[in-house]
């Protein structure tokens, strides 16, 4: 039997979204992302379009969540190459827009989006992980 590699991602895959949210109790966290997957030749390559302007936030301050979500997408794909091998990750990732709450959002939720925007992606790509069959009494 021949397996095909696998790759990701097999196609570009468009406006994939990523929400993290815990706001249970305090402190809480909050971070809303949009970004393109594409297809390149090898590696991760991680780039930001122009979503600078976040009211009330500095440029500093939203550069730094932009480098909290690449930080979460490439941990992510690292552990994609480990969990799953013959997977090659050849991937370029656009992050299109951001939505930040003026209380709840910082650089460890951006992290956690970003990590939550390629399993949203793989989602998309190869379908949902396989869920594990309970047995009926």
């Amino acid at each position: 039997m021949t397996t095909e590699p696998r790759t990701f991602p097999p196609r570009p895959l468009s406006a994939v979204k990523a929400v993290y949210a815990r706001q249970a109790g305090c402190p809480s966290s909050f971070a809303l992302a949009v970004a393109d997957f594409a297809p390149r030749e090898e590696g991760v390559e991680f780039e930001t379009a122009d979503t600078s302007a976040v009211p009330g936030w500095s440029a500093a301050e939203v550069s730094e969540l932009h480098e909290a979500f690449g930080s979460g997408v490439r941990e992510e794909l690292a552990e994609l190459a480990t969990l799953e091998p013959g997977t090659t990750v050849a991937v370029a990732v656009v992050l299109r827009s951001i939505k930040v709450h003026e209380v709840d959002s910082h650089p460890r939720a951006f992290r956690h989006a970003g990590r939550q925007a390629v399993r949203n992606a793989l989602d998309e790509a190869h379908g949902p992980p396989p869920r594990p069959r309970r047995e009926r009494p």
